[in-house]
């Protein structure tokens, strides 16, 4: 590996693992700040009262306020502690710090479970999201989890702090 790309893998990380923990930083503040908004999305979804409401899957529906709202609580504490590994993350790439990678895979992990397991497995095949007309999240889902994807690749080419891959 020459000199310019062992300097530039680690600089591509940090900055596209930067990039995500911007992206659940604001996610996180935004469903803190605004609460309602994306409240109301996860109940719709979890209620599946806009899907096509298909009597063989109507008994997975959550209508339960409570366990409802738990459900979107558990989402903003999972982005909030996702957002701050990879802040973390970010901070020990731009400082050369061995743990860069394995805190920054971490961090990207979270990502995809939630928008991988969570919104597109869960979200839409258990409770059908992908019926619903006005809260269907697969696409912006989609994006998310993609855009992990590739940024733990790259996390994964850059190799250690000195840039060689291991």
């Amino acid at each position: 590996m020459t000199t310019s790309t062992s300097r530039a893998l680690p600089l591509t990380a940090s900055l596209l693992t930067g990039t995500v923990a911007l992206y659940m930083t604001l996610v996180a503040v935004g469903n803190i700040t605004d609460f309602g908004t994306n409240q109301a999305f996860v109940q719709h979804v979890l209620a599946m009262d806009t899907t096509f409401k298909d009597e063989d899957l109507m008994w997975r529906a959550v209508t339960s306020e409570g366990l409802q709202n738990a459900a979107y609580v558990a989402i903003i504490v999972w982005e909030t502690v996702t957002a701050l590994v990879l802040i973390a993350g970010t901070w020990y790439w731009l400082r050369g710090h061995a743990r860069a990678r394995n805190v920054s895979t971490y961090g990207l992990l979270m990502v995809m479970l939630l928008f991988g397991a969570g919104f597109i497995g869960i979200g839409g095949e258990w409770f059908a999201m992908w019926q619903s007309e006005d809260w269907n999240g697969l696409d912006a889902a989609t994006r998310a989890f993609l855009m992990s994807g590739v940024v733990l690749l790259v996390v994964q080419l850059a190799g250690d702090r000195t840039g060689r891959a291991t």
